[in-house]
Parts: C-alpha cells; sequence; structure tokens
C-alpha cells in the first residue's frame, strides 16, 4: 500500500512537471513568435526595381516636386516627370568660381537649389574642393563655399542636404584617411562643423542621401571584372557624434550589368529610392578609360527601387 502510494505520488509530479514543460513550451513559442515580427518590422526595408531610364550623367540624381536632376561630370540636367529633358547646362563651370573646378560628383537638391560637391579632379587627385549652389529652374550657378582645408578632405564625390538640423555632409571617394570619415557644413553660409568617423569604412564612397532621419552611403566596393556587386549603406548620426557605425542596406545584384555605382537620392512622393549605375567602361583611378567586351560607350542608368 504504502509502495502504491509512493508510486501515484511520483506520477503525479510527472503529469504536472510534464504540463509544466508544455507550458513552457507554448510560452516560449509565442514568445518566439512575437520577436520574428518585431525583427521583421525593425528590420531593413526590401527594395524591388520598378524600372530604369538610361540618362546623360554619370555622376549624381535628386528629386524634388516631380522633377528628376542628373549630375554628369561636367554637366546638370533637368528631367520631368516622364523622364523627358526639360534643361541641360552643358557648361556648369563658366561663371562663378575663383578657383579652377573641372568635376562635379553626386547632388542633392533642397528648396529648388541644387547642391553639387565640386573640385578639380585628374587621375585620382583633386583639389579646390567646394559646395556649389544652382538654381534648380535654370541650371545656372548661384553661389559657391569652399571646402576647410583643416578638415583633411582631399577629395569630394558626393554631397547630402540634411534639412531636419540645417547642415551639408560630403563624402569622399579617396582610400586613405580623407574617405574614412562624413564632413558636416552649415546649410546657410557653408561654416565647417566638423567631421564623423566612419566604422567600418566602406571602399569607394561614391554618393550620400540623407533620408527619414538616417544617410546612406553608396559604394564601388565590387569588382566588375569578376561580376561582383557594389553595396548601399546605411547610418544614424546625433548631431554632436564624432563616430557613426554603418551597416549594409542593400546589394545591387538587380542592375543591367555590374559596373560602377555613383549616386542616390529618395522620391517620397512615390516610395522610391533611385541609384544611379554605369556600365560598359573600364573606371582606372576614378576615371573611363577604355571599354569592356560589347561596348563602345558608357551608359549611365537610373534604377528605380520600390521600397516597402
Amino acid at each position: 500500500m504504502k509502495k502504491a502510494l509512493i508510486i501515484l505520488i511520483a506520477l503525479m509530479f510527472c503529469v504536472a512537471a510534464l504540463a509544466g514543460c508544455a507550458g513552457n513550451k507554448e510560452a516560449t513559442e509565442v514568445k518566439t513568435d512575437e520577436t520574428a515580427a518585431q525583427t521583421n518590422d525593425a528590420g531593413t526595408p526590401s527594395y524591388t526595381v520598378e524600372t530604369s531610364v538610361e540618362v546623360n550623367g554619370r555622376q549624381g540624381v535628386a528629386y524634388e516636386n516631380g522633377c528628376y536632376y542628373v549630375s554628369g561630370s561636367t554637366n546638370l540636367i533637368k528631367y520631368d516627370k516622364d523622364w523627358n529633358v526639360v534643361l541641360e547646362n552643358d557648361d556648369p563651370f563658366s561663371q562663378g568660381y575663383e578657383l579652377e573646378v573641372n568635376h562635379i560628383g553626386d547632388i542633392d537638391i533642397y528648396n529648388n537649389e541644387i547642391y553639387c560637391g565640386v573640385e578639380l579632379f585628374l587621375d585620382g587627385v583633386a583639389k579646390n574642393i567646394q559646395i556649389a549652389v544652382y538654381d534648380a529652374d535654370t541650371l545656372q550657378f548661384k553661389r559657391a563655399f569652399p571646402f576647410s582645408e583643416e578638415s583633411g578632405q582631399t577629395e569630394c564625390s558626393g554631397i547630402a542636404v540634411n534639412p531636419d538640423n540645417g547642415t551639408v555632409w560630403m563624402c569622399s571617394w579617396e582610400g586613405g584617411q580623407s574617405g574614412n570619415y562624413l564632413y558636416k557644413y552649415k546649410l546657410d553660409d557653408g561654416a565647417y562643423l566638423g567631421k564623423v568617423h566612419v566604422h567600418p569604412v566602406p571602399q569607394w564612397v561614391q554618393g550620400i542621401a540623407y533620408y527619414d532621419g538616417a544617410y546612406y552611403l553608396t559604394a564601388d566596393d565590387g569588382d566588375a571584372d569578376f561580376d561582383e556587386p557594389d553595396h548601399i549603406y546605411k547610418t544614424v548620426i546625433a548631431d554632436d557624434a564624432t563616430e557613426c557605425t554603418v551597416t549594409e542596406e542593400k546589394i545591387l545584384d538587380d542592375v543591367t550589368k555590374q559596373g560602377e555605382i555613383e549616386g542616390l537620392t529618395f522620391d517620397k512622393d512615390n516610395g522610391q529610392m533611385l541609384v544611379l549605375y554605369n556600365r560598359g567602361a573600364r573606371i582606372i583611378l576614378g576615371m573611363p578609360s577604355g571599354f569592356y567586351d560589347g561596348y563602345d560607350k558608357e551608359i549611365h542608368e537610373v534604377f528605380l527601387y520600390k521600397m516597402a
């Protein structure tokens, strides 16, 4: 009898234990589902190519109020909402500059003004860096601010406006110290505010854009000779920060053909990210030098990605 009672008690404990385990397992499964949902909500958006458009410039792209703007190394082009050319400036350096310049990088637009990082660039070496502002209606030069030599920046590949805190940011393509930082200026008068150390440093940064509280960087870090894709990175920078951490946002493995990524922008009206990509030309020291098989010219395309 005593032995039977002991067995009965043991069985009761086993049942309770099993019930407890089942209950814990169920709770764990629910928690896991909740965690997955939170991860999906806070994760990287998806980017789906809706279309691509061939354009007349190889450097940068910007969007505002139903119009698109593209920069070549030596030209500016304005397109309407259907990508018809509205206006083009093929001689943007003919007036307003005190120091010689010959190159425009990635661009941005704010309040109907186009912001350009301009410089004198030859065989991978740059000088005379400036923030230049052009009128979006006429594509004519309005004003320019010199960069700060104390910043240590030696090249400018792209520029972005942050209207939320009234700043302008420049990035550098160079692989040395200059390319390790993002450079911050005041929007109203071009005064230098300092630089932010990027960790880890993307290789060959080509463009920068500000969107919804974050900065996006394009990097020409894939080798087109081996069909390697380039990448887009993302970072958030506090107002008083001296450093920032970047994360991979997108692999550009869905373009027509691997080549050279350049600038990017965001179209809030249509929920799109726009990326300019060049293909067909071999790039040496930042300049086109001959063509890949099957090409006799370099093709410039803007890819329009739907963000979801």
